[in-house]
This record gives C-alpha cells, sequence and structure tokens, in this order.
C-alpha cells in the first residue's frame, strides 16, 4: 500500500496551485467559446473544468479534499459535470508513512503507540480524507479502533477556503449559470464550520458518546469513546466488527436481509431527523459496516450537526406539503410559507412567481428527495440518481433562492448519502410510518396530510 506525506501546509504553495487553476480555467473557457455551441460540447467542457479543480484539490489534499467531496455532493450548487469530477475525491485517500504516525503520537501523548496499547497494527485498515485507522489491543478493552489525524490538516482549513473560493470566482466567470453569491458564501461557511469541527477529535469523542447514550436503535451500533487513549489528533474507540457496504453485498445476503439493513438505517436517520435533532453528517458507505444478520453499526462522528427545530418543522411542512396532489389549493402556498420562513426563498416573492418560474425549477429535485414518502414501502431499487438540474433552471434558482440556511447544506448532503447507501443496499423500507411519526409534533394540524 503506498504512503503519502503530510498535505502541503506552505499557504504560498497552495495558493500558487489555487491561483494556476483559476488560470487554467481561463483558458479552457476561451477555448470552449470559439467552439461550436452544443449540448456535448457543454457537456465536456464541464467535465474539462471538474478536473482542473479536482487536479489543484488533489494536490492540496487534506481539507481541500474533504471540500472536494462535500462539494460532489450538493447538485445544485455546481454544475453536473464538475461535480461528478468532484466525487473522485472519495476514492484518493492515500495512508500516512510509519515515521508520521509515529509523530502525531509523540506529539498527543509523549510517546509512540506501541507504548500505548497492548499491540498497535502499523499499517492502517482505512484511510480517509483527513485521517486514518488502525487495530490496536487493549487489554480492558480488547480489539480498538485508533484514528490517527494526518499532521497539519487543521492549519489548512481558513486557507483552503480561501483558495476554494478563488476557484469558484473563476467558475462564475465562465458562461455556467452558478447561484447567488449568497447561496455559495452560506454553502462554504458552512463546509468551513464543519470541517473545524471535524478536526478536533475530543470533539468527535463526545458526539460518540451522545449518540451512543441517546440514539440507540435495535439493530443499529455504535462505537464509544476510550478517552484514556484519546486526544485532539487521536481518537480510540470501541471497534464495530462488520463488512463495508460492498464486501457485504458480496457475501449475496437475501433481499430479507437487505431490507432488515435498510429498515435499520432508514429508523436510526428519521429518529436522529426530526425527533432528536442531530445527524451523522457524512453518510457515505465507507461510514458503515453490516453484520451477517442484517443489523448495521455506524462509525465516524467527526461531521455532526444539530438541526433546529424551527428549521426541521419547516422541511416537515414543505415536504408533507410536496406530498399533496398536485391541484390542491393549498401545496404551493404551503412550500412557499416553509421556504420563505427558511429564508431560502426571497421574502419579496409572489405566490404566482412561485408557481409560474420556482416551482418547475425545483420539481425534478423536490420530486427525488420525498419520493420514498410517496409510498407505504418503497423499493429503493428502482430510485434513479439525483436529477440534473438544467442551465436554463439553475439560472431560475439563481434568481430567485436568496440564501441557504445554515443547516441545509448539512441536511442535504445527509439526505444524499442516505438514498445512495439505500439504493446501495436495493432496500425494501417502511418509509411513510416512520417519518409520519417523528414530524407530527413538528407540524401544525392544518399540514397533516
Amino acid at each position: 500500500m503506498a504512503s503519502a506525506d503530510p498535505p502541503r501546509t506552505s499557504r504560498l504553495a497552495r495558493g500558487a496551485i489555487s491561483g494556476l487553476a483559476a488560470a487554467r480555467i481561463g483558458v479552457a473557457e476561451l477555448g470552449h467559446r470559439v467552439r461550436k455551441p452544443s449540448a456535448q460540447a457543454q457537456a465536456d467542457h464541464e467535465a474539462a473544468l471538474g478536473r482542473i479543480l479536482f487536479g489543484a484539490l488533489g494536490q492540496l489534499r487534506g481539507s481541500a479534499l474533504k471540500v472536494s467531496q462535500v462539494l460532489s455532493m450538493h447538485p445544485g450548487l455546481l454544475p453536473e459535470g464538475v461535480r461528478q469530477q468532484l466525487a473522485r475525491a472519495h476514492h484518493q485517500a492515500l495512508p500516512l508513512n510509519r515515521a508520521l504516525v509515529g509523530r502525531v503520537f509523540r506529539q498527543a501523548f509523549g510517546q509512540e503507540p506501541e507504548a500505548l496499547f497492548q499491540h498497535f497494527e502499523p499499517t492502517a485498515f482505512a484511510a480517509a480524507s483527513l485521517g486514518q485507522v488502525h487495530r490496536a489491543q487493549l487489554v480492558e478493552h480488547g480489539t480498538v479502533a485508533v484514528k490517527v489525524q494526518y499532521p497539519g490538516i487543521a492549519a489548512t482549513i481558513a486557507s483552503d477556503m480561501q483558495l476554494m473560493h478563488t476557484a469558484l470566482r473563476a467558475l462564475a466567470h465562465t458562461d455556467m449559470p452558478l447561484p447567488a453569491d449568497t447561496v455559495v458564501d452560506s454553502v462554504m461557511a458552512e463546509i468551513e464550520a464543519t470541517l473545524l469541527r471535524e478536526v478536533d477529535y475530543l470533539q468527535e469523542a463526545a458526539q460518540l458518546q451522545w449518540f451512543a447514550e441517546h440514539a440507540a436503535l435495535p439493530g443499529v451500533a455504535m462505537a464509544r469513546p476510550i478517552m484514556s487513549h484519546t486526544r485532539g489528533q487521536v481518537l480510540t474507540q470501541s471497534y464495530l466488527p462488520g463488512l463495508p457496504l460492498q464486501a457485504w453485498l458480496q457475501t449475496q445476503p437475501s433481499q430479507a436481509l437487505r431490507d432488515r439493513a435498510g429498515q435499520h438505517l432508514w429508523d436510526w436517520f428519521v429518529r436522529c431527523i426530526f425527533t432528536l435533532g442531530r445527524v451523522h453528517a457524512d453518510p457515505h458507505p465507507g461510514n458503515f459496516v453490516f453484520a451477517p444478520d442484517g443489523s448495521v453499526g455506524v462509525l465516524d462522528f467527526g461531521c455532526t450537526r444539530d438541526l433546529s427545530s424551527v428549521f426541521l418543522a419547516q422541511v416537515a411542512q414543505a415536504w408533507t406539503a410536496l406530498l399533496l396532489s398536485a391541484a390542491h389549493p393549498q401545496r404551493d402556498a404551503q412550500v412557499l410559507q416553509a421556504y420563505k420562513a427558511l429564508g431560502l426563498a426571497r421574502p419579496e416573492l409572489s405566490l404566482d412567481a412561485y408557481t409560474r418560474e420556482l416551482a418547475p425549477a425545483l420539481a425534478e429535485m423536490q420530486a427525488w428527495q420525498i419520493e420514498p414518502l410517496t409510498q407505504p414501502v418503497f423499493d429503493f431499487g428502482t430510485k434513479a440518481p439525483p436529477p440534473i438540474t438544467p442551465a436554463a433552471h439553475r439560472r431560475v434558482l439563481g434568481e430567485h433562492l436568496w440564501q441557504v440556511p445554515a443547516e441545509m447544506p448539512v441536511f442535504e448532503r445527509m439526505w444524499m448519502g442516505l438514498m445512495h447507501l439505500l439504493t446501495g443496499l436495493g432496500a425494501r423500507v417502511r418509509t411513510q410510518h416512520a417519518f409520519m411519526v417523528a414530524t407530527t409534533a413538528l407540524l401544525p394540524p392544518r399540514t397533516q396530510p
């Protein structure tokens, strides 16, 4: 297994990479404008710009690679071709070499990992954008998982966000329709706040403990932190046995087992969202393990988010209204009311303008989001990927969407990740009941279906 040096932390070096990417975007745009316009040419151009961005973020690694991952999960923020290229970051993590692992432990504990554990496996069994995970042994806890943060990650977050803004400004000078600056700024601010929380492993240990105590459900296992062996850059936790999604599917589990695993995930996420108001906001397949009996283990609580009761009430109102018949006289009015309360739609947007202009631009993504709630039992084996928003609709969204609520980027990222997980399982899940039970307390009586 190849090993990686720490990410480049020099502000000058990182700025040079970002500046070169911005220049290359400008050159690519000039070349695109002299070519004959066509749908294929536009798709190729988006992919080319995405490759430029991904290449720069890949060189920066560290938190920049994490930004690439997060942005790829916001289909409404960037053109589809760009987003697909950034999604490659989910497969780009490289492990640290042994000397750097030792350096992290010496800084955190003043000694090597072999002095802290009865046994410490020097080769990581899992690697991600911000850290990697080793197996170890403790007499009183047995097998444990030890997450080690890449050196220098936290120091690069603020500068990386500035560099990403530079790259996005370069995209804004192309002919690609991007959301309003206020929308982009709010999304980027939330990503930065999320990253700052995610590099604090003491914060993650607290989240692990909270979820284990408050979010436990039958069939869903969560690790507990071991604080004696945890510091800001090293997190030790109980080890959850199980297989990653693709490896588990290769064991050819029955449809009943896949349904059971999917039901556990759905019930757990819906409860966390609408009842507890706190979510695991990084639900990509690498953060879950599956047991032979269909139970699920949830990993990596570095990226969590509290959701306010006001935000949840308006999301519940909007989704419940969207589940009404398209001919229902109050459907659009209730959705628009919720969007204005969220700060998503401009305050001056009229119901007529929403119905004629904004609703058609949002319709495909709205339908995709709530589709699992349209049937008592939903077959995720039939769920299509999220729709691609046409350029004309993106322009309409840019005109009418005012700002993004602070919770919205994490909520949408979480929901998209959950849909991806359940689709990968091909699970048939009882969806409506859990949603209705969880949202009843949030909804005023008049919006009950």
